[in-house]
């Protein structure tokens, strides 16, 4: 299910009052949401403080990042309350995109794991039988030929692509197709024997070079033993969770390795460091 904070107003952001000092018109707690059409919901006190505020909102959705903001009423905005005011801002997240082609065993199966991890999952097939059992609440799916689809896509830096077709020569026409396309993730299903078939066609085609083609996930899915369509569908979205947390565990693996460095220290060159 999408978020109860997107609407057909668009996507919208979490403007909170943080922290108050002196007079102020709304105290701290007080919340207001501004949606990307610039409309909003609640106040936090009106005038030229709540458009600062709601400009602030809208640059915030378009950056996809939360920032705390604090307003000097007086000096800022000429409010004679004269106080000032901390207001936090958060944007609804966005979504990455998961088209999935094929909506086979384990195409359904990714279809519906790949929702429940907060993905919008799209599922293209060209067999109607199958596509008619993509039941999964917030999952759409599409009866229509593979190249069409790919056509209809606007790709980016949120794209999943998953390649889980019934025919080695569709697979591969997707893949050659996904391969000049933005995306985040590119995964394509396969014996080893077909992955290095595919790779020898598609540089002696040169479609791709060794280095483009070893960015692909193939054999897609992370190496769990999986045999099942439910187990190699677990594989495959774990591994669409891996690259998609990559650069938050970046981060969190350097602010460990500081920490660790600190703790390593002279208590003496900590207090070099803070006032540094």
């Amino acid at each position: 299910m999408k978020s109860d904070r997107i609407t057909n107003r668009g996507r919208s952001a979490l403007c909170l009052i943080v922290e108050t000092k002196g007079s102020t018109p709304r105290k701290t707690g007080t919340r207001m949401t501004v949606f990307e059409d610039g409309s909003i919901e609640g106040t936090i006190g009106g005038g030229s403080f709540e458009k600062k505020v709601i400009e602030d909102a809208l640059g915030q959705l378009r950056a996809g990042q939360p920032r705390l903001f604090e307003h000097h009423l007086l000096q800022e905005h000429e409010m004679c309350c004269g106080g000032s005011v901390k207001v936090y801002i958060e944007p609804e997240p966005v979504r990455q995109k998961l088209y999935i082609f094929g909506a086979g065993h384990v195409g359904k199966e990714v279809a519906g794991i790949g929702q429940q991890a907060g993905f919008e999952v799209k599922v293209y097939d060209d067999r109607e039988e199958y596509i008619q059992q993509i039941q999964f609440p917030g999952v759409e799916s599409y009866c229509m030929d593979f190249m069409e689809a790919l056509a209809s896509i606007g790709f980016d830096e949120r794209s999943y692509v998953v390649i889980l077709t019934y025919r080695h020569d569709i697979d591969r026409a997707i893949l050659r197709y996904c391969l000049g396309q933005k995306r985040a993730y590119l995964g394509f299903i396969g014996s080893l024997r077909k992955i290095l078939v595919t790779r020898k066609m598609m540089l002696k085609a040169g479609v791709a070079t060794e280095a483009e083609l070893d960015e692909v996930k193939m054999p897609i899915g992370l190496n769990i033993g999986a045999e099942t369509p439910f187990e190699i569908a677990v594989s495959i979205v774990a591994q669409l969770i891996e690259v998609k947390n990559r650069n938050q565990l970046t981060v969190a693996n350097q602010i460990l390795d500081i920490e660790q460095c600190l703790a390593k220290m002279p208590e003496a060159d900590h207090e070099k460091i803070e006032h540094s």
